[in-house]
């Protein structure tokens, strides 16, 4: 057992009632453990006092650290959609953020985890989950483009990267475009370029053609609202099924006519080494077009 805490204080707490547990101070946005090492977690108003649009990075963090299958439980304040100090805490100056059990629901389904019970009191949230065998979200504020894949391979979900499979060119092609500088490395990518990552399906399959239509269209209604609250310049879906499927069956490669949560959408073809009818340069090219979009997509 580890208690993990910021506050050095409340690690010598936590030793007086669990002795045996290992202390770690560190931050929940920056977890210190190895990839799966960790076979459960219990959150108790902990999360709470990190930044709405921070979160999905914390849940990032946890979804790679625990095993697929792995429960965890979190407790968070219920709220509107409040920020900042908290009147009468007993601790002033701490830092509090409030959610709605369905936005809670959207961010952590996105971070990679199936939800399971979730119970809600005029002041909690009270939400159990699984962790799944696909990728987190990886999205913060003020991004430049947010990427959409269609869904993670199981390839993809294991290694923990998007189009990470060899013989895939999104990498190639982001990295020829000026997108990004860091190959395979989509937190790098968010940080320093702003470019967030997630999939219109969170389900992994051996290949998209695996998945249903009524899959793409939940898929595209949390990716709305994704948008719709982090609002980054432009998005880019990468390949054309999903948004077919959900949006325009007759849509074509490039900027597209109709938005999504207020911004504008640019479609391109999957970069999947099974696509034989698109080279690298042609992605590149396409990449090139999102920047250039989301250059004055201000």
């Amino acid at each position: 057992m580890v208690a993990l805490d910021a506050a050095h204080a409340m690690l010598q707490l936590a030793r007086e009632a669990a002795p045996h547990a290992w202390c770690v101070q560190a931050d929940l946005e920056r977890l210190p453990f190895r990839r799966g090492s960790i076979d459960g977690s219990w959150a108790l108003a902990s999360y709470l006092h990190i930044r709405r649009d921070h979160l999905p990075w914390a849940l990032r963090e946890l979804q790679q650290v625990v095993s697929v299958g792995a429960s965890a439980s979190f407790t968070m304040r219920r709220g509107a959609a409040a920020e900042g100090e908290l009147p009468g805490d007993d601790f002033p100056g701490r830092f509090f953020a409030e959610w709605e059990p369905e936005p809670l629901r959207d961010v952590l389904t996105g971070a990679g985890f199936e939800v399971g019970a979730m119970e809600s009191t005029q002041e909690w949230i009270n939400v159990q989950v699984t962790r799944s065998r696909t990728l987190p979200d990886v999205v913060g504020p003020e991004m430049r483009v947010l990427v959409c894949g269609l869904n993670p391979s199981l390839y993809a979900a294991d290694v923990g990267v998007g189009f990470a499979r060899p013989g895939n060119r999104f990498w190639p092609a982001a990295l020829a475009a000026g997108l990004v500088s860091a190959d395979r490395d989509p937190g790098h990518a968010l940080q320093h370029h702003a470019v967030g990552m997630t999939d219109l399906v969170k389900r992994a399959t051996v290949g998209a053609d695996e998945l249903k239509k009524a899959e793409y269209v939940e898929g595209m209604a949390r990716v709305e609202r994704l948008v719709e609250w982090l609002q980054p310049r432009v998005v880019c879906f990468v390949g054309l099924a999903g948004w077919r499927a959900a949006k325009d069956k007759k849509a074509t490669a490039g900027e597209q006519p109709e938005a999504l949560g207020g911004r504008p959408v640019y479609v391109m073809p999957n970069p999947s080494g099974l696509n034989a009818h698109s080279k690298l340069d042609d992605f590149t090219e396409h990449l090139r077009g999102v920047i250039a979009l989301a250059d004055v997509s201000v």
